[in-house]
């Protein structure tokens, strides 16, 4: 795949359309989490440095395609501007008069914000008048929202076929980083898998066998994979019925050479709450009313042993319940090994999707990892192998007519 990128590309003057995410936790009307604006940095101040007039594009939530006030993107802008040390403007629409004034309106290097793209149905029906709309008021696009490319709105792949469309900073570096660690990794390759359900990840676990060399289970989903093998599992989070596709897992990676670490002792308790009475627990020993609630100590230092022998870690999901203490120590322990192997050198770690950004930033290394995407299930599906439709739309842009 080739895509062009902000060196590419002539920005002076320029109304730079970009998809960015903000879809960001808000309460009380103020912004709780600004992660992902800091994500959109690299990319705004790029295009401020250049001269461009900066026009952001981004969904907020799930308004079904009407304006809903608790959905605005306005509070966004006061903390935007804040971490940019510069103005930003918003428009109450995206499309229509209201935003063309707004962006008629402005000077080279700007920024404004523009309203809620769902607040309209065409949006997440990638409807082609609705993309036509947006992409009247720039001149090129620009994509900076990976945690948005596995959908196939008008705002990530409408727009793309209309103008002259780059990849942003943050896209760039993701797609660099999973690239690296998925298609051109250095091997020997270790996979850490945790979550709740093998339901929600049958796809990925197949496609990650044909890539790893070690394969890690980790937090409620290893359970139906030790239910499967005929062992006990109290009163844990276990997909029963999930037992055939489990022991399916197995011998898929069996087949491909890839070596399965699941556990081989836990953690257990009788509830997951903080003061709870935990003990570590051989296979098999747990009582009816126990919980498996964190991989046990030998099971961690098997895995940090693999971690250690790794050249590459693809992270997804924690290994025990990390929200709760004490069931947090195989997670905070192994990702501290990997940070550690990483700053030193000798491992390329990349994590994402679900809980693991949370996961790796309680245990205070999110920020020591090669690359943590913060993207949820664009993540998930790249590691399932599938095409993303906001990245595909960026293919073979140098090759395209008509732009």
């Amino acid at each position: 795949m080739t895509f062009r990128t902000l060196d590419q590309a002539q920005l002076a003057a320029k109304r730079a359309l970009v998809r960015v995410d903000f879809n960001v936790p808000v309460k009380d009307g103020e912004v709780a989490d600004d992660a992902r604006l800091r994500c959109a940095l690299p990319t705004i101040n790029a295009l401020r440095r250049a001269g461009a007039k900066t026009i952001l594009i981004s969904h907020f939530g799930r308004p079904k395609g009407k304006p809903i006030a608790s959905m605005s993107l306005r509070p966004v802008t006061a903390p935007l501007a804040k971490l940019l040390g510069a103005p930003v403007a918003f428009a109450e629409d995206c499309v229509g008069p209201t935003a063309k004034t707004a962006v008629d309106a402005m000077k080279p290097g700007e920024v404004l914000l523009l309203e809620n793209l769902r607040f309209h149905p065409g949006e997440e029906a990638n409807d082609p008048n609705f993309a036509r709309a947006l992409a009247a008021n720039g001149d090129l696009y620009i994509d900076d929202a990976f945690s948005a490319a596995h959908r196939a709105h008008a705002s990530t792949v409408g727009v793309a076929r209309l103008l002259p469309a780059f990849a942003g900073e943050d896209m760039r570096r993701e797609l660099q980083a999973l690239r690296a660690a998925l298609d051109h990794p250095a091997h020997p390759v270790l996979g850490i898998v945790g979550g709740s359900k093998v339901s929600t990840k049958l796809d990925m676990l197949h496609n990650l066998i044909l890539k790893l060399d070690r394969l890690a289970i980790g937090g409620g989903m290893a359970n139906t994979f030790l239910f499967s093998q005929g062992w006990p599992v109290g009163a844990s989070i276990c997909e029963k019925d999930m037992a055939d596709a489990a022991r399916d897992i197995m011998a898929f990676a069996d087949k491909h050479n890839c070596e399965l670490l699941l556990p081989v002792d836990v953690v257990v308790a009788e509830r997951a709450a903080p003061g709870a009475k935990a003990r570590v627990c051989a296979l098999g020993r747990l009582d009816d009313g126990e919980r498996i609630l964190d991989a046990g100590p030998e099971t961690l230092q098997r895995l940090i042993a693999a971690i250690d022998e790794a050249k590459t870690l693809i992270w997804n999901g924690p290994l025990g319940v990390f929200e709760v203490p004490p069931f947090d120590k195989a997670t905070v322990a192994a990702a501290r090994r990997a940070a550690e192997r990483v700053k030193a050198g000798k491992l390329v770690a990349v994590a994402g999707g679900g809980d693991t950004d949370a996961a790796l930033r309680a245990a205070g290394v999110a920020g020591d990892f090669t690359f943590v995407s913060t993207a949820g299930g664009a993540f998930l599906q790249w590691m399932e192998g599938k095409t993303l439709p906001g990245v595909a739309a960026l293919d073979n842009q140098l090759e395209r007519k008509g732009r």
